[in-house]
């Protein structure tokens, strides 16, 4: 098939089909294109053999809205998008946020909050006898107790609120292809309990032999530390190779969570991204100008997925995994070829990368044959003795790529991990990086300059930072490029204090950096950070965590980032009140704030101050 998947019933019948084997519900509008998770699956599926249609935000209020495709033959797929639904909708702040990019016109409130769980419980009200299996970011990162941060509470794993019969853990091209051939051949659910890369809801336990428990729902409720031990415990059984079941009490039920898959080989990664996406959204959505999230990604390329950075506040490792899987540069050329085909196609390739750019194998060899490290991270606190920091491959890739004809421009834009860049012996990678693969700014993330907070965040320190900043800095005057570094910051993390805020702004104040953006930490689901948030305290030190919650508190630190825009100006005067720290309040060439033009003197200033 060269063609859309069907989306309608018109569709469905143009293909002479009479009933789906599969339907798959998505909180997404249609765009088929490998970077949208509901494509690639229903991809796979009919490139196996099945019949499958997409039904993209049906109206959740009407549960009608749910049998506009007919009742399927196998199974109900379900999946809130790309984006955890409820990160979709609010902010850090918790307010609605203005746009959904992922839908039509931007259009806000296509899907319900927790649209997996909404959508499984209508699909299980139409065909109780069906298998409901659930999928995508939302799903993978909720599959155990969790804190929702809009809410402000803790809920039971989602495959209890969702009444699913199966949880399909990470990216899942594997996994749906076993169960779809399974339902085929007459499986029940029952039958399937087995498959690496799931998760169940189960009476009993008495099937297992071996498994790891975590402490219970209602232990958590009692207890917020035991959520930094749940979260422990589990983190370190998620590798494919060493990794055990790992299983929780929820009331009456236990989760029963499965073995990771493992990593997929290069043949395996090609397959999946050869399959015949159209690159675009569906043409329904054409007289309403398309859909704004595929803007970014369309002339871009996923050269790998995984990650080994294993930042605290990034889930990406837990969803994806710690082990890298790489495309073939074969497949990649193809890829490529098929984008400057496209009318729309500028000469610009947006992207080469994945979750971070330039991690193109596997951290160290042993990785894929014994797993990675159970007891250390692969470049935090600094970059592992036997750590394979070659980006040879990558060059040679890129360099494939740039001389395609109608290839204008190859840029890097998923990030790049310095740190793991100044670990290269040779210096060939950002020679290449500058002289090429940089428009102008090159975005990095080094998300803070205060030690304590870094070590939170499982970052290196800001003197890697430095470094890095004055060897691009070299090399561009070495090519006689004007350039420069746009770093990204992450205000109220935990274990971010007043005065580690007022540390990073001292810190963007002496180094000439006045961010247009920054970052309000927000506590998904599933990621270390967030059971720091939650618990107070640090899962793997047991130690104690302080963060910013009131929304002053957080306001106060966010602002201190941009300390110089005037709209500020209240909140960074009463962050260095609160932190005594009002020698940087005045005239001199080190304060932040200064006394309003005109109005009085800066020992006036000062008086009325300290009246506040």
């Amino acid at each position: 098939m060269t063609n859309f998947l069907p989306i309608t019933i018109e569709e469905i019948e143009a293909r002479g089909w009479e009933q789906l084997d599969f339907l798959f519900i998505s909180g997404d509008a249609y765009v088929d294109h490998p970077s949208f998770g509901p494509a690639v699956i229903c991809r796979v599926l009919e490139a196996a053999g099945y019949k499958v249609a997409i039904l993209p935000q049906p109206d959740f209020n009407n549960i009608d809205s749910y049998k506009a495709l007919g009742k399927p033959r196998l199974g109900v797929l379900i999946s809130g998008g790309n984006l955890d639904s409820m990160l979709c909708h609010y902010t850090a702040a918790k307010k609605l946020r203005k746009e959904d990019r992922y839908s039509p016109e931007n259009i806000m409130g296509l899907r319900p909050d927790h649209a997996t769980v909404v959508y499984a419980k209508a699909a299980k009200k139409l065909w109780p006898e069906l298998p409901v299996i659930i999928g995508g970011i939302e799903a993978s990162l909720r599959r155990f107790v969790h804190y929702d941060y809009w809410e402000n509470k803790l809920l039971p794993s989602i495959l209890v609120d969702s009444g699913a019969d199966l949880l399909v853990c990470g990216m899942g091209e594997v996994q749906i292809r076993e169960i779809a051939d399974y339902l085929a051949g007459g499986a029940s659910i029952e039958d399937m309990l087995y498959i690496r890369g799931t998760a169940y809801a189960t009476k009993s336990l008495d099937h297992l032999d071996e498994y790891v428990e975590l402490p219970t729902f209602q232990a958590i409720k009692e207890d917020k530390k035991l959520f930094a031990k749940a979260y422990k415990l589990q983190a370190l059984e998620q590798d494919p190779f060493y990794g055990k079941i790992v299983v929780q009490k929820q009331n009456s039920n236990y989760i029963v969570q499965n073995q990771s898959i493992y990593p997929l080989t290069e043949e395996e990664m090609d397959e999946i991204y050869d399959l015949p996406y159209m690159r675009k959204w569906h043409p329904q959505y054409d007289a309403v100008g398309g859909i704004a999230a595929l803007e970014e990604v369309q002339f871009s390329l996923v050269s790998c997925r995984g990650c080994f950075g294993s930042c605290s506040f990034c889930a990406i490792h837990a969803h994806q995994g710690r082990i890298i899987q790489s495309r073939s540069h074969e497949s990649l050329i193809k890829e490529a070829e098929k984008i400057t085909a496209m009318a729309e196609f500028k000469g610009y390739i947006h992207d080469v990368g994945g979750p971070t750019a330039n991690f193109r194998h596997p951290a160290c060899k042993k990785q894929l044959t014994v797993g990675a490290c159970k007891d250390r991270q692969c470049l935090f606190p600094k970059p592992c003795p036997n750590i394979d920091a070659d980006h040879s491959d990558y060059i040679e890739l890129l360099r494939k790529l740039r001389n395609l004809s109608k290839v204008k421009k190859v840029f890097i834009r998923s990030g790049i991990r310095y740190d793991y860049l100044l670990a290269d012996k040779s210096d060939a990678f950002l020679d290449e990086l500058c002289r090429y693969h940089v428009s102008g700014q090159l975005k990095i993330a080094p998300e803070h300059v205060a030690k304590p907070v870094l070590n939170y965040m499982g970052k290196p320190g800001k003197e890697v930072y430095l470094q890095f900043l004055k060897a691009f800095n070299k090399k561009n005057q070495e090519i006689n490029k004007e350039q420069y570094v746009v770093p990204y910051f992450i205000s109220s993390h935990p274990g971010c204090t007043l005065n580690n805020a007022i540390e990073l702004a001292e810190f963007l104040r002496d180094t000439g950096r006045h961010p247009e953006q920054v970052q309000d930490f927000i506590p998904t689901p599933g990621s270390c950070s967030t059971a720091m948030y939650y618990s107070g305290i640090d899962p793997f030190t047991e130690r104690s965590v302080f963060s910013a919650k009131n929304p002053h508190d957080k306001a106060m630190q966010r602002a201190l980032m941009q300390y110089r825009n005037p709209k500020n100006r209240n909140l960074v005067v009463d962050a260095l009140k609160t932190a005594s720290k009002t020698d940087l309040i005045g005239d001199g060439p080190k304060c932040l704030v200064r006394p309003l033009k005109g109005s009085f003197s800066q020992s006036k200033f000062k008086r009325d101050f300290k009246k506040r």
